[in-house]
């Protein structure tokens, strides 16, 4: 199959559970899901053969609002995209899925994907994404001392001080 056609087919494949669906470049797909709807899309993808998870990958778009004085989190706490990759040739197809910062939970795919736990361990402890029914959620990255509920790669993080780091 050509790239043309493997991105037409998964557009028309994902149809049912996209909420949109962009052409970014000629050769990209991206649609845009429910984390709810997660699962079936990923079964789908793969029951077609139209690509091979290449990359689970975060991004953080904290707060555009900071904390109340009190602490509070922002009205718009900022959210947690999480994007699955799948490649087949050039064609690369997006599934795009969103969670707020105060309740960043998405479902495993390793129902469908057995070797994707270690992109979803990945999530969970640099973005502090749970990843609901993941088979491992042993720690795989960061130390066995690093500090619970610290994400290094969310944009809130801006290291330690140098007394914390030299008290280690």
């Amino acid at each position: 199959m050509e790239t043309v056609e493997i991105l037409q087919a998964a557009e028309a494949l994902l149809q049912p559970w996209a909420k949109a669906v962009t052409r970014p470049a000629g050769n990209r797909l991206d649609a845009t899901l429910e984390p709810a709807d997660l699962t079936a899309a990923v079964s789908a993808l793969r029951k077609a053969h139209l690509g091979y998870l290449a990359a689970i990958t975060g991004v953080d778009h904290p707060a555009s609002a900071p904390a109340t004085e009190e602490g509070q989190a922002a009205p718009d706490a900022g959210t947690l995209e999480v994007l699955y990759h799948f490649c087949q040739g050039a064609a690369i197809v997006t599934l795009r899925v969103s969670v707020p910062h105060t309740e960043p939970v998405v479902p495993t795919v390793c129902g469908v994907i057995p070797a994707a736990t270690l992109y979803e361990r990945e999530l969970s402890e640099l973005f502090g994404i749970e990843v609901k029914g993941t088979p491992d959620p042993s720690r795989l990255v960061l130390a066995d001392e690093w500090p619970e509920g610290v994400y290094p790669l969310r944009k809130s993080f801006k290291g330690f001080s140098s007394t914390a780091s030299e008290a280690k």
